[in-house]
């Protein structure tokens, strides 16, 4: 793993050879704050985009970590295309044994190369790692693109909660079940005799 410069923070490097482009993700740095709320805000509308205090409240929660992508060519001068950040994912430890994915954002000119499943991948990676067996997320009922991600990334939605969002829409409950399928099995199979 690699430091990011000035902060010690980590880094994790891939490279997808479909768009050409290397993601890497690091942990947040005090710095990318006002860069993240900006991300955050071209991808919610008004009423679902956090404001900058709920968006640092949220990133130093208790138990909150927030990961960063990053994206840059593998072939460019990195003065001609400097590394860029692309999205960035806030999770939380939660209780009983759970995780909770609090916000998930990615540039539209990023999405469909990687970035979201990568975040998405590494949150849950973090989660199991601390014990937690589930992990749960909102996203909003017209949201379909959003639905339809974590769908494919095997998220069940579980209940709705009316006028969740400031702007008065209903949020949607996801949750995913972080245990292996074959430790399930184990457990729940009677022993052979």
């Amino acid at each position: 793993m690699r430091q990011h410069a000035n902060c010690g923070c980590h880094s994790r490097r891939a490279v997808d050879y479909n768009t050409r482009v290397t993601i890497q993700l690091r942990d947040f740095c005090r710095d990318d704050l006002n860069t993240l709320w900006s991300i955050d805000v071209q991808c919610f509308p008004p009423g679902i985009a956090y404001t900058p205090a709920e968006l640092a409240a949220f990133i130093g929660g208790w138990k909150a970590f927030t990961l960063v992508a990053e994206v840059g060519s593998p072939e460019a001068d990195s003065a001609e295309q400097p590394v860029r950040v692309a999205g960035f994912l806030v999770a939380q430890y939660g209780r009983r044994k759970a995780g909770h994915i609090i916000t998930i954002d990615v540039l539209a000119q990023f999405r469909r190369g990687g970035v979201g499943s990568r975040l998405l991948n590494a949150a849950e990676e973090r989660l199991i790692a601390s014990d937690c067996n589930t992990v749960f997320l909102e996203t909003a009922v017209d949201n379909a693109a959003a639905l339809a991600f974590y769908k494919r990334n095997r998220y069940d939605v579980i209940r709705t909660i009316p006028r969740y969002y400031a702007s008065g829409v209903d949020a949607l409950v996801l949750e995913k079940d972080l245990q292996p399928v074959h430790t399930k099995d184990l457990l729940s199979s009677p022993r052979a005799s």
